[in-house]
């Protein structure tokens, strides 16, 4: 029995390890359409739950997809409505792994020909690079599950032994909650959900548990699974926060939806044993009550997100932004986050200085500035210094450049706006008030939730006419004070405002140059972007 133990003890571990290689594998080859889908094609939560089932059938993985989508919330990537759809997608989405489990490990046995593959596989990664190392990647996972599977199938072989299905709770009320409770926590012990819907269907296969303990035992371990999405979330913003709440409350409702089934159905669950097998009366369950439970939240999904809005409220120690660490994992998602991070810096900035530069000036918001924004810039740099780009991907090293830049040009930008008082001199000055206005309504609009961001030609036309009547300016302000009209300290507090002018609009142009490009490469994915100027 101690024998049996540690083959399956080391079964599921290369089952795991399989799972391991194969995910990164495919999130590596999907990362930069994976990244664009889930921004894209989430409008609504409908396509959400389209988009998360397609992403994590083809990543094989729940947690991957949900810790993401609650990375790209706390991001600002994706609103909390959006995401909803992204996790209701993501739970139909991680069945598909139960499947191939039981057509490839239980009803076409390629365990030895997955022995054959492993070898060929491996020398590809060894010895090749790009698409086709990653290729080998996923066909070595795959080997490596396979492999799994069969040790976890001969460990459990004699399990009958020891376990039987009378020796586990029975399917009353009580017995369905110890048993949806033991799913729960070997989910969240191996942190693998695909895992222990694995080791559920070697135990059913073994005749070690029945079909309705096997199917309380799943039901737990679809709570198990937003375990990995709350960790997450722990010190992360508020939009991050109600996306683990969100995950965590649905999937307990999809469990209240499955536990009347399992309490008064047994009839229909064993028409369906009886018409089509074991396996697949679990793994029709287990795919049923999570479309069930999709199709009874989404018509709700607003509602849904306003009771969790109420559920995770707003505490005062939130920050600016908030980068999820677990995003490092995929270069992609970094970088986009990254980019949502900078714009909603500097979009702060832009407001701030919005308000500075109109009628009546208001300084408030520029006093509210620090420190805050300086933390968020400091965090921002350290994000970025974490990220680690592959050499080959020239596409987003361009972006990583533009991002560290654009970074650069908003802390110099907030250290601008500590000078209030030349933004007062500006204001009173006949000559700069005009262009320092338009620069202000310049701010204004870009400052807006959901605005593109500043557009780089204007500010070139403003830098334009503004150097020009600096220049003019300047002369006046000399002639003046040799004829009188100005004292010196006069004339050096109109040519710092001007100098402040200045470089806040060369600022500005950098910002909106370095943000253009950035999106540029955003639209395009891993294409390369066309050649821009680097000037700093």
């Amino acid at each position: 029995m101690t024998q049996q133990a540690f083959i399956l003890i080391g079964g599921v571990g290369m089952f795991l390890l399989g799972m391991d290689v194969m995910t990164r594998a495919l999130k590596e080859a999907a990362g930069g359409n994976l990244r664009r889908i889930l921004a894209r094609f989430t409008a609504t939560p409908l396509q959400g739950v389209l988009t998360g089932a397609a992403a994590t059938a083809v990543i094989q993985s729940s947690s991957a997809t949900t810790v993401m989508t609650v990375g790209f919330v706390g991001a600002g990537l994706m609103s909390l409505m959006q995401a909803l759809g992204v996790m209701f997608g993501a739970n139909i989405g991680t069945t598909v792994t139960g499947w191939l489990v039981a057509i490839l490990g239980f009803k076409m046995h390629l365990e030895e020909v997955a022995m054959l593959v492993l070898l060929p596989a491996s020398l590809s990664i060894l010895l090749l690079s790009g698409a086709a190392a990653r290729a080998g990647r996923v066909v070595a996972g795959l080997c490596v599950i396979l492999i799994g599977l069969d040790l976890m199938q001969s460990a459990t072989g004699n399990a009958t032994e020891w376990l039987t299905p009378d020796r586990l709770p029975d399917t009353g009320a009580l017995g369905i909650l110890l048993l949806a409770a033991s799913g729960l926590v070997l989910t969240v012990a191996i942190q693998s959900s695909s895992a222990a819907v694995a080791l559920a269907l070697v135990m059913l296969q073994g005749g070690a548990i029945s079909v309705p303990q096997g199917a309380a035992m799943v039901v737990g371990m679809n709570i198990g699974t937003t375990f990995t999405a709350l960790l997450a979330s722990v010190g992360g913003s508020r939009p991050m926060r109600q996306a683990a709440v969100a995950n965590l409350l649905f999937n307990l409702g999809t469990a209240a939806i499955a536990f009347p089934f399992l309490l008064y159905g047994g009839g229909t669950l064993e028409a369906i044993r009886a018409a089509s097998g074991d396996l697949t009366a679990l793994l029709l369950f287990h795919t049923g009550f999570n479309v069930v439970g999709t199709a009874v939240f989404l018509p709700f999904a607003e509602r849904f997100a306003q009771l969790v809005a109420r559920l995770v409220p707003e505490r005062e120690a939130d920050r600016l932004i908030c980068l999820d660490r677990g995003l490092l994992s995929n270069p992609d998602a970094a970088l986009m986050a990254a980019h949502a991070a900078a714009v909603a810096i500097v979009q702060r900035v832009e407001g701030a200085l919005a308000r500075a530069l109109r009628e009546p000036q208001d300084l408030r918001a520029i006093a509210a500035l620090e420190p805050a924004t300086s933390a968020a810039l400091d965090d921002l740099s350290d994000f970025l210094a974490a990220i680690r780009l592959p050499a080959d991907r020239k596409g987003d090293n361009q972006l990583y450049s533009a991002l560290l830049h654009m970074a650069d040009h908003a802390r110099r930008l907030l250290w601008r706006t500590r000078q209030k008082a030349r933004m007062g001199t500006l204001m009173e000055d006949w000559a700069l008030r005009r262009p320092a206005l338009v620069m202000g309504a310049i701010f204004a609009r870009s400052a807006q939730k959901g605005a593109p961001g500043f557009d780089p030609e204007r500010l070139e036309r403003l830098q334009e006419i503004v150097a020009h009547r600096v220049g003019r300016h300047r002369r006046a302000l000399l002639l003046g004070e040799h004829a009188g009209l100005y004292s010196v300290q006069e004339v050096f507090a109109h040519t710092d405002a001007m100098r402040w002018l200045t470089r806040v609009l060369h600022h500005a142009e950098r910002i909106a140059h370095y943000d253009a490009l950035a999106r540029q490469v955003l639209r395009q994915g891993r294409k390369v972007a066309k050649e821009n100027p680097d000037a700093a």
